[in-house]
Parts: C-alpha cells; structure tokens; sequence
C-alpha cells in the first residue's frame, strides 16, 4: 500500500576525549531543525510522520470505529458482560481511551506545527514544496476537527512546542477553532494535486479539502454552533467535487467476488484496490505487523462478522465481532436495497468446519447481525495476523459528498431537483439500478416538504454510512443524540431478545455525553484548563 514511510536514523557519538572536550562539543546525539528538513526527503519522511497518527489505535487503527462510535442508533458494543467504557457512556475523567485520543491528536499537531515552521529550509522545487506545506495543514486542522467536535473548544496551538514549562493553555473558544479549520484547510484546497494526479486515496486531494470543508461547514451549521450561514458554503464546498468531475459513485463489481457495487467498495478496501473517484481518501493499512514495519491495522478484526476459531484464522481471518447493528438499523433498508446483506451479516462461520452458515431473518435476530463492511476473508495477504491486517479505512466517500450536497442543498434551498439527484445516485446505485434514470423502486419519495426531506437524508445517512465513524457526530450536529439512543435503547430493551444488553449504552446517555470529558492529566498539569459540564 502506498504508505509513506518514515526512514530516519541517528547515528549516537562514540567516545570523548576529555572533560574540556566534553563541555566544547555540540551534542551529536540530535539533530537540528536545519539537519531534520534540509532536504525534500526529510520534509516528506516528516509528513509521513504527521499521517502517522490517523493510524494510530486511539484513531482509526481501532478504537475509532471499535469504541468511540460503538455505541450509535445505528450500532452497539457486542460484550453482554462489559459494562463500562466509552462504548458504553460509563467512563470518567481518567479513562485511557479519553487520554489516548486527545494525546494522539495533539501528537498530530505537534508534528504538523514542527513541518510548518521548518518548511522552507530545503532548497526544491516551489511546486513540490507548496503542496506537502498544504498537506500538513490540512491534517493539522483534520486533527483539530476529532478534537473539537469531540471535546468542544481546545487549546489552539499554531507554533511548534519549545518548552516543557509552559503548561498553562487557556481553551479556546470553538468557534475560532473552526475558523482557524476552515483556514487550513482552504489554504490546503489552493495547492493541492487532483485526486486523479495522486492515482491513490491515502494522501489528501484537492477534491479531499473540499469534501473536508464541505463536512466542516455542515457541523458548523449545526449544534453547538448553531451558525446556519454555514449551510451555503457547505453547498458550495460540495458542489466543487461534483462538478471538478473527478468522482464518481463505483458501479461495477467483481461478480466472481460479490454481487453488488456497494460492496465491491469495502472489499477494494482490503485488496489494495484504490478507487479514488469513489473512496476519496483512506487510512492506509499495510501487512500484517510481522514485516517489521507495524503499519497494519484492525479493520475487519474488532469490526467484522465473527471468526474465532484458530484452526481458520490463517486464512478466514480472525475478527471478533464487537460490533452489531442495531434493529433500526437492519429494518431501514428497504426491499431490494443491496446494502443491508453487505453491512449486516446474512452468515455464521461452522466453528468446526468453516463453512458458512446462512442466517434465516426473524424477528429476534434483525437486532444481532454482526456490522460485515470489511471481511477479513477477502484480504489477500496470507497467512493472516490474528489481530492486524492491510484492510483500509475509508475517511470520505463520494457517496458522502453526495449526501452532504442534498442535504446543504435542502438546507438553503429545499428540497430541489438537484438535491434530490444527489440523493437518488445513490440510492440507485445501492438498489443495482441505473443510477443515472429514474426509478421507482430506487429513488426517494416526491413531493417531500424540506423537514421530511431532511429526515429522509438522515436515514439515507444511515444505510450508505453506517460504521464508517459519521453517525455519532451527525446525530450531535442535529440536536438529536440524546433523545435518538434513548430511543434505541428502547427499543433494543423491548425487542433485542438475546442482545437486549445493547440497550445499556443508549440508557446510560444523558446532556454530558455531548462532549468527552478533558482528560485528568490536562486537567491536574493545566491551570487555566475548564472540564467540559458534567463531569
């Protein structure tokens, strides 16, 4: 996979001559700014370095899709015994996971802010150097994005770190950390490359920005900020990927391999497919950690359809099945709509055997299939890692753009003719249809007022993204997180049968769970740190 690897080696001095000599030299155990960016290499291996993190476990390496969204209208945590967690909304202040996320971030930034301001050391192509100074910007901001979307306003840091002393960083309001996301990342969108330049989805695009600024907006727009001029530009942001011609939505498939488009998308995942018209930009996942590189990932293993039996785990692949979908979820595809028997298991894997074993639907088990986007069963790479895979983690679709486009679209105009072709691509796209034509069996229903149009996009929202990391977000962007896991959760108590323990995480929701708690370290070593209310 096309990883940027980072490839740096200091070499350690051997020997000193005197105590005279010892207090003249210049350590040679560390290198300077002016050594660590005086070439185009350097500054790439350090940009490799900034793109590191997204994979890191607190991310999206694992806990991003196996915990932190976890526990959605559209998903639960499948352990009956576990009780507490932030997959459950029954943790504290020191909860490692909390810690890990807002270290990893900051970590991200840090790296970005340290290329930033080392940029123009090397001497190369302007060109080349203009675009990895946007690429840093953009993750800068992206990082900046899971933090204040998660924990509300941050320290804004915008400067290299230089000291260990100065603890004492005020949060800053999250309004101006938007402002400051929006800046990055249009300073990114005017120099990045085309995606169809890159030929790959693991850097960001110029197309990726606008997607990116499109997602931004629309949170912007929504709670807490609640700043509806933000609807417009969001449409424009979509409209520049649609109209760049860049994307398209993928609509054919290996027929050796599936029987649908929509799932061809997630096997490409694990196959080292890159489809950029379609998988706009992903975490990119290589081998299997046993290659001496430890750059591969958990998709397919924590999130997948269960397989825990050693015997097949070198071929089948092992995965644990921690997540489901909930029966909501299972019961808004509609019939005909492909996408529900890809992301939710139709099979059980014979322990003994290895043979699949067909599910029958009653009304009992819609509310226990296991979330199946990524199966481990499609990875090429052979023998398998119990736990780590090259399967990767989409960021941003262009089914994504699409619906962000109808619903910014629905926002500022109503439900127009142009948001409802965004919509039905692809809905037609999920039913096998034409996804250029009409069709009656596909296409949203006519005549929506603006209110049911964007409830139907909700829902859409659902079926094409669920387990992708959005719903969690999109319902707190709403104003419905609350009342929607109460909801489900009621639902799961009444229905769930066997799985009814599903409810617990819904249960346990309340207005705290807005946002995460600032972790216990910021707030024992920072002065000036505010807890989020609630906690």
């Amino acid at each position: 996979m096309k990883v940027i690897y980072i490839s740096f080696f200091v070499l350690l001095a051997a020997g000193l001559g005197g105590c005279k000599k010892f207090l003249n030299t210049k350590p040679t155990d560390v290198l300077t700014g002016e050594e660590y960016y005086n070439t185009e290499l350097k500054l790439t291996n350090a940009l490799a370095g900034v793109y590191d993190k997204l994979g890191a476990n607190n991310l999206y390496g694992d806990y991003m899709f196996s915990e932190w969204e976890a526990c959605t209208d559209d998903s639960y945590y499948a352990r009956s015994a576990t009780v507490t967690g932030v997959a459950l909304y029954n943790f504290d202040f020191t909860n490692s996971r909390i810690v890990g996320l807002w270290q990893d971030c900051y970590i991200g930034i840090e790296r970005a802010n340290q290329l930033i301001a080392n940029i123009n050391i090397p001497q190369m192509d302007e060109g080349k150097r203009a675009i990895i100074l946007g690429e840093a910007k953009f993750l800068r901001a992206y990082y900046y994005f899971l933090l204040v979307t998660r924990f509300g306003g941050v320290p804004l840091l915008l400067q290299p770190t230089t000291s260990p002393n100065n603890l004492d960083i005020a949060r800053t309001p999250a309004a101006e950390v938007y402002a400051q996301i929006l800046k990055d990342m249009k300073d990114a969108e005017a120099v990045l490359p085309s995606s169809s330049a890159l030929g790959y989805s693991s850097r960001v695009s110029k197309t990726v920005a606008e997607g990116l600024l499109a997602r931004v907006c629309l949170h912007m727009a929504g709670f807490p900020l609640n700043d509806q001029s933000k609807y417009t530009e969001a449409l424009s942001w979509a409209k520049k990927v649609k109209e760049s011609g860049e994307h398209a939505l993928n609509t054919a498939f290996n027929s050796a391999l599936t029987n649908s488009a929509y799932s061809q998308i997630f096997i490409n995942h694990s196959q080292d497919i890159y489809d950029v018209k379609e998988s706009m930009w992903e975490v990119d996942f290589k081998g299997s950690n046993g290659d001496g590189t430890n750059e591969g990932g958990r998709v397919g293993n924590t999130i997948g359809i269960t397989m825990t039996s050693v015997p097949f785990q070198a071929d089948t692949g092992y995965s644990y099945g921690f997540i489901k979908g909930t029966g909501r979820l299972f019961k808004l595809y509609g019939n005909g709509d492909q996408r529900r028997d890809w992301t939710l298991q139709t099979y059980t894997y014979n322990g003994t055997t290895g043979a699949r074993v067909p599910i029958v639907t009653n009304a009992s088990n819609m509310y226990s299939r296991d979330a199946g986007k990524w199966r481990r069963s499609y990875e090429l790479l052979r023998p398998k890692n119990k736990n780590y895979g090259p399967t990767n983690f989409p960021l941003l679709r262009y089914a994504d753009v699409l619906l962000m486009l109808a619903e910014a679209e629905n926002q500022v105009n109503g439900p127009t003719d142009a948001a409802y072709e965004a919509i039905n691509q692809v809905r037609r796209r999920a039913y096998g249809v034409d996804i250029a034509a009409a069709s009656a069996i596909a296409d949203a229903p006519a005549g929506l007022s603006k209110d049911l149009f964007q409830l139907f996009i909700e829902d859409e929202r659902s079926r094409e993204l669920c387990f992708e990391t959005l719903r969690r977000q999109d319902l707190v962007r709403w104003g419905k997180f609350v009342p929607a896991m109460k909801a489900v959760s009621a639902d799961m108590a009444a229905n769930g049968g066997g799985v009814k323990y599903g409810a617990l995480g819904g249960s346990n929701v309340s207005e705290r769970n807005l946002l995460y708690p600032i972790p216990s370290g910021e707030m024992a070593l920072n002065k000036k740190m505010v807890q989020n209310p609630g906690w």
